[in-house]
């Protein structure tokens, strides 16, 4: 039966390839859902950089003396 999901095409070097059939055997997984799985740690990986260095530009210019305080935004 047909998948639903769209489908891509990689190649990768040998030794990448080993390793992700080493962790796919390992897990007893395919090596398609390993693939999937890596991609979305990395995708996450890159959102949490992100997320980070936003978070690190609002603190820079976190100003304590104008902040509102939590009773004060729940009034």
């Amino acid at each position: 039966m047909p998948t639903k999901n769209p489908r891509i095409n990689i190649v990768v070097e040998p030794s990448l390839y080993s390793v992700m059939h080493d962790l796919a055997t390992s897990e007893g997984i395919s090596m398609s859902t390993i693939a999937r799985d890596l991609i979305r740690e990395a995708i996450d990986l890159r959102e949490d950089v992100a997320l980070a260095a936003f978070a690190d530009r609002r603190m820079k210019s976190f100003d304590r003396k104008i902040a509102l305080s939590n009773e004060d935004v729940w009034k």
